[in-house]
């Protein structure tokens, strides 16, 4: 297991927005399989075209008159990184055969254990990510009319698409880092306070001297 850190997704739908954090230390493959798709804009336009009321939504393959788009290789199955088919979870969609996802994944509606390694086929369903915000997004997706569409079934009446997908900036800056690094402005008002303070102090001793002069006069 690496040490990447989680990269977050933000995904527009026409049913809403939804927040995903892709688990890149666990499913390295699955996740950098993702991104890549998404940061060249294979999931922008395409459908969820298989929806199954408590048990999941599948989408990012086909387009909304249900033509299956051309994707780059299969990946490895990563379904042995110990993570699990929760209410919430993503996991890469596949046929019969363990190796053969590509870009399609599925968001599970309900704990679905009987994906989780080793499965029914001595894989499983690799999980690679799960959704942070949006549920109530996904929920929606549950509850439409669904309809057999030439040889594919469950799939929604009114297409559900996927506006855009796309790799949200994971990491800020501290505001303490920052300033560790300070800008030529605030390098300017360090400076300019710096002065100001110099200037106060040396007022201060200056009616100081006058003082002790003053009582130096008094005792002669």
């Amino acid at each position: 297991m690496s040490d990447a850190k989680p990269v977050k997704i933000v995904m527009e739908t026409s049913k809403g927005t939804i927040e995903i954090e892709l688990d890149a230390a666990k499913a390295p493959i699955s996740a950098a399989n993702f991104v890549n798709y998404a940061k060249k804009g294979f999931y922008d336009g395409v459908i969820f075209h298989r929806v199954i009321p408590n048990f999941m939504v599948q989408g990012g393959g086909f387009t909304p008159d249900m033509q299956q788009k051309a994707t780059d290789g299969n990946i490895e199955n990563e379904a042995k990184n110990g993570l699990k088919n929760l209410r919430g979870t993503l996991a890469m969609a596949r046929t019969s055969v363990p190796h053969s996802a590509s870009s399609q994944f599925f968001i599970n509606l309900k704990d679905n254990s009987f994906l989780d390694y080793p499965g029914q086929d001595g894989w499983g369903y690799c999980v690679f990510g799960k959704v942070t915000k949006g549920m109530e997004v996904v929920d929606a997706m549950a509850a439409v009319a669904t309809a057999q569409k030439g040889q594919h079934g469950d799939v929604p009446v009114e297409p559900i698409s996927i506006k855009s997908a796309k790799v949200a900036e994971s990491f800020r800056p501290s505001a303490r880092k920052k300033l560790r690094n300070p800008s030529r402005s605030q390098r300017l008002g360090f400076f300019v306070g710096s002065h100001e303070l110099l200037h106060a102090i040396t007022h201060i001793v200056l009616e100081a001297l006058h003082v002790v002069h003053r009582v130096l006069d008094r005792a002669e």
